[in-house]
């Protein structure tokens, strides 16, 4: 079975690298120079700031594994986390709109590179610090960031198709290309060079340093709303009357917590799906694989955002179902193949359609990324937009939590069917967003058509 990862490896390479050279123009965006520039700086810094939170993924279950602790333990540790994305992320974004983005992005490269150091302890108090540091720097890289590129590129007067450009390439790069290298830098620190599993952690705080050295040289600072009268319970008030009046921005938060709730939730149940007696799988190719599958979906959603149809809006729909198919995958083959009860070995056929599923979901995941981006850019308000991304997270950590507290409570069928289940409705409630998006284009139509009947004629 062997040859079997080898070929999916294959065939995912050769379909990113034809997609990626048979670009026509109409596929690419014709920008400038000074785009261009600020383009590659962001590209770099988010690089090297996915690149330190890429390096730890793998290796934080096994690190505490090696300092004694069982699975209820880092249950726990895990679930603080989350628990601190969800409880501290919406104020640390409340002020990185009041206080700056860039400050804010500086804050993520210090308290990241602080959870980092806590892994050199073997003291659990030590290591639940680190996880609560972790779950406020996942926060702030998943708002600040984002926010601090949509306010510059708009204070900048670039055109407003050119962010789905950096987008697109950010994904590419930072959640595709530079996972890959990450897990093999890892592998090559712990495995081959055997400096253990805290060296993983010791590189991610040298890359995040880096990082930070290149934002505090070269980035400049912007606001949400600066405004000194304007406290941070008025800030989450304001967030919240956002949400509440505007049907667009609420969908947007449904969508993307239904969506990153079922993808977390992939990432706990992926190991024992393709491995239920215990098979041994190469999980760090397995891994490198879905990256593959990632890139491919943002080289796709490059190439969608490229040409002024099909809309955002649209294509999303047909993602979401397609992704809700693929993690049904696992329920189909459990009821059409008969489950083995060999234990060890290596993977069985069904958990190689499995992995065919779970590549197609991973390309999902890759369109996702930056197409949410860009329909947050357009309906998220800017003095408020770290704030309310931050909101969206909290549905997003409650399941989460949830999910790891009662983990083995459930069979991995029903959590396949429940995430199944949630993409199915995100769906729909994007099919919504673009009925809404449309009635303001279809108003404006119709009151031109009736201006245009109401003119008196010339005789």
């Amino acid at each position: 079975m062997e040859a079997f990862y080898y070929l999916v490896f294959g065939a995912l390479s050769a379909v990113v690298l034809g997609i990626e050279l048979s670009k026509t123009t109409k596929d690419r965006i014709n920008t400038s120079p000074a785009f261009n520039s600020f383009k590659n700086n962001y590209l770099v810094v988010y690089s090297l700031m996915m690149a330190g939170d890429w390096l730890q993924g793998p290796y934080v279950y096994f690190l505490y594994t090696t300092y004694g602790f069982g699975k209820g333990d880092i249950g726990q540790l895990f679930i603080a986390g989350f628990g601190s994305s969800m409880l501290f992320g919406t104020i640390v974004g409340s002020l990185a709109d009041k206080q700056g983005r860039r400050r804010a992005c500086v804050t993520y490269c210090i308290t990241y590179i602080l959870s980092c150091i806590t892994k050199h302890s073997p003291q659990y108090r030590i290591l639940m610090i680190g996880r609560i540091l972790g779950g406020i720097a996942t926060s702030l890289l998943f708002s600040s960031f984002e926010s601090w590129l949509v306010a510059e590129h708009n204070k900048r007067g670039f055109e407003q198709q050119w962010l789905s450009l950096t987008f697109s390439k950010a994904i590419f790069l930072g959640n595709g290309l530079v996972a890959i290298l990450a897990g093999l830098f890892g592998n090559l620190l712990v495995d081959t060079l055997q400096l253990g599993p805290v060296a993983p952690f010791d590189a991610a705080a040298c890359f995040l340093a880096i990082g930070m050295a290149v934002i505090m040289s070269s980035w400049s600072e912007n606001y949400g709303d600066p405004s000194e009268n304007k406290d941070l319970l008025a800030q989450f008030r304001g967030a919240a009357v956002a949400i509440a009046s505007d049907e667009k921005i609420a969908l947007l938060g449904a969508i993307q917590s239904l969506f990153e709730g079922s993808m977390y939730t992939f990432v706990f149940l992926w190991t024992p799906a393709l491995s239920p007696n215990d098979e041994e799988i190469p999980h760090g190719f397995i891994f490198a694989t879905f990256m593959l599958a990632s890139m491919l979906g943002s080289s796709l959603a490059s190439r969608l955002m490229a040409r002024s149809s099909p809309r955002v809006e649209s294509y999303m729909q047909i993602v979401f179902v397609v992704s809700s198919a693929s993690l049904m995958l696992p329920i189909v083959t459990s009821f059409l193949l008969p489950p083995s009860k060999v234990k060890g070995g290596g993977i069985s056929f069904s958990s190689c359609l499995h992995i065919l599923g779970f590549c197609t979901f991973e390309a999902c995941v890759g369109i996702f990324w930056p197409s949410i981006m860009k329909m947050r850019s357009q309906y998220i308000p800017e003095e408020a937009r770290s704030t309310i991304m931050n909101f969206f997270r909290i549905p997003l950590n409650i399941f989460v939590c949830i999910v790891l507290y009662n983990v083995n409570a459930f069979p991995i069928s029903v959590m396949f069917g429940m995430c199944s289940i949630f993409l199915f409705v995100a769906s729909i409630l994007q099919r919504r967003l673009m009925m809404i998006a449309d009635k303001p284009k279809t108003e404006d139509r119709s009151m031109k058509e009736r201006d245009t009947e109401a003119e008196p004629l010339n005789i």
